[in-house]
């Protein structure tokens, strides 16, 4: 008989669910594609219908539904951390407490609740003594299961970073066949992860969803302000571990990130959101960085001595950061890092199902030779009878091409410059299009950055794009041995395809550097000659390595441009309807879905009765 485990999380950001069989993922979703608002934290009743409907099954199949925190274990840290800051952070705990009363203190009955209306049948409740069995993980425990069990590796050290669990914000775990076993922890407040946030709030981007931007930032910037930060915000150890001076933040009780010291330290108040960036915006962007590829560093080397082991798996929030993936996997001891591509709350999912059928039912993991997320490939598909049908729906124009014919056609598009929303196979778990629902173009053009980034994504000029590159040529174009089939390590561009500087370029600081070409390959180099770069693989994404190849046969190179099919403040497309919409509100020429191309030019008028930007909340 099948096991089937549901994992789950919620209530933060970034809910989703996930669903395995007999230890294998047969399908993970976060709820913010099915319900277009961006990290939706609520109950992800749309996934997990998702996921049971993906694999056939009934909640009768079940074998229990698994959340990835303990709710007593964080309530417990909220009260005692209110107590230690008292009498500061009442404002805080009065709002904050009505909500765990409420629902969260009690979490296992309003998890029953609503699993019983997901599950209901013929529009009837279920009696919730008819329910799978429910089970909880540990926030870091269910993070370090997704990062090691879906691992290529039989054995390997896990380093969770992230803002805060229960009450754990960096941990350690040994992972040994289907054990993890938990090694060493730093607890709340103090966290790498909550210290970046601090700086994204401070520089005016959003918490939980604005970090991306600040990592961005940073190359355009001098880490003027290390010294400042190692000065007074936090007390770095050789080893890696640290401590935070609580005197300059406010996150422990209150409802802001810093505070007027942290202002004070830094000589003015925080960014006001969406105002313009000053080159102090981008020093700061660049220290913080740099302080987090140190730490990172550090923790890394400490690891590998400590546990002798010659593989690290990596989860948390920090772990998204890809800069510092890429130096500790070049600079770092180990002979192989391997990252969960939802590596946030989102993964969390993942991993409490699988923490539950390896750890808590014993099951056997049978011996690694590549990772089990099938490139993250994990959500929704649709036919092309599907797509034909809502397009037929809408009066769409469109030609149905087989791909020996569609394949050209697109590279003969995207040589010319010409912006594509490409829409395929399953979509993509995780907060990375990786060629299931991309937009791409041509990366040689010098302006497709900032075409992009202002007349299709709608957001800010100084963003960078990420390449996709054939696997077996990735070496070829970047300093990069070996997959990186997820867009989570950032390495630099080869030397030899690099443009030299002018000596007056050399002299230009901040955004000035921006429409300078950097490389052969200008619209995914970044101003410090970096990349964010993504292999493809045609095991995992056969049509998007046949584009590729279809491209480089055409230009003689291998690589595009791939960002998310998405404007700023919305959710990556989930269906075809939602891919359509964004294609006719945005400045791309052509989309295509599975074998269905539409050319923007033959469409009908688009007519919105307001104007769209307002769905959605800026990011």
């Amino acid at each position: 008989m099948k096991t089937y485990i549901l994992g789950l999380s919620a209530y933060y950001h970034d809910s989703a669910a996930a669903l395995i069989c007999d230890g294998e993922i047969v399908a993970a979703a976060q709820e913010e594609r099915f319900t277009r608002k961006k990290h939706d934290p609520v109950f992800p009743a749309n996934a997990i219908k998702y996921c049971m409907t993906e694999a056939g099954i009934s909640f009768n199949d079940l074998d229990s539904v698994v959340f990835y925190d303990k709710p007593l274990l964080k309530f417990e840290r909220l009260l005692e951390t209110y107590l230690a800051y008292a009498p500061s952070g009442f404002t805080s705990f009065l709002s904050a407490m009505p909500v765990w009363l409420k629902d969260k203190l009690f979490l296992k009955k309003t998890l029953k609740r609503e699993m019983a209306l997901v599950f209901a049948e013929n529009g009837q409740k279920l009696e919730e003594k008819a329910l799978p069995k429910l089970l909880f993980t540990e926030h870091h425990q269910a993070h370090a299961a997704s990062a090691f069990y879906p691992s290529p590796y039989d054995k390997a050290a896990v380093l969770c970073l992230d803002g805060v669990g229960e009450w754990a914000t960096t941990s350690l775990w040994l992972g040994d066949g289907n054990t993890l076993t938990p090694q060493w922890e730093i607890d709340f407040p103090h966290s790498l992860g909550l210290l970046y946030s601090a700086f994204t709030y401070y520089t005016g981007f959003r918490v939980n969803s604005g970090e991306y931007k600040l990592m961005g930032l940073a190359p355009y910037g001098e880490p003027k302000y290390v010294d400042l930060i190692l000065g007074n915000l936090i007390d770095l150890k050789e080893d890696g571990t640290f401590r935070l001076n609580m005197k300059y933040f406010n996150y422990a009780t209150g409802l802001t990130m810093t505070n007027r010291k942290f202002s004070e330290l830094f000589g003015s108040p925080a960014r006001k959101p969406e105002s313009e960036l000053s080159q102090k915006e981008m020093d700061i962007a660049r220290s913080i960085q740099w302080v987090t590829e140190e730490i990172v560093l550090r923790l890394g080397r400490s690891v590998h001595k400590e546990t002798g082991m010659d593989y690290l798996c990596l989860a948390g929030g920090v772990a998204l950061n890809c800069v510092s993936n890429g130096r500790l996997l070049r600079e770092g001891p180990f002979k192989g890092i391997w990252i969960q591509p939802a590596a946030g709350d989102a993964g969390g999912a993942i991993g409490a199902a699988l923490s539950a059928y390896y750890e808590y039912r014993e099951k056997p993991r049978s011996s690694r030779s590549r990772d089990d997320m099938q490139g993250a490939y994990l959500g929704p598909s649709f036919s092309n009878e599907t797509i034909k049908a809502y397009l037929d729906k809408v009066g769409a124009c469109y030609t149905e091409l087989e791909d020996n014919v569609l394949m050209p056609r697109l590279a003969d598009i995207m040589e010319k410059e010409q912006v594509v929303g490409w829409f395929q196979g399953r979509m993509e778990f995780g907060p990375r299009s990786l060629g299931a629902r991309s937009i791409i173009g041509d990366a040689r053009s010098s302006k497709m950055q900032t075409v992009m980034n202002l007349k299709i994504k709608y957001r800010e000029s100084f963003r960078p794009f990420a390449p996709v590159v054939k696997h077996d040529k990735v070496s070829d174009w970047f300093e990069h041995q070996g997959p990186s089939p997820y867009m989570l390590i950032v390495a630099p561009v080869k030397e030899d395809k690099r443009t030299l500087m002018t000596e007056q370029q050399d002299k230009l600081f901040g955004i000035d550097k921006l429409n300078v070409p950097r490389s052969q390959i200008p619209a995914v180099t970044h101003v410090d000659y970096s990349a964010r770069v993504q292999t493809v693989h045609p095991e995992t994404n056969p049509r998007f390595y046949h584009l590729l190849d279809a491209f480089e046969k055409k230009t003689t190179c291998p690589v595009l441009v791939n960002t998310s099919f998405n404007v700023r403040g919305e959710p990556i497309v989930n269906t075809p309807e939602d891919a359509y919409r964004c294609f006719m509100r945005t400045e791309m020429d052509y989309l295509v879905m599975e074998n269905i191309l539409i050319d923007k030019t033959k469409q009908p008028e688009w007519k919105e009765e307001e104007d769209w930007r307002n769905e959605f909340a800026l990011d």
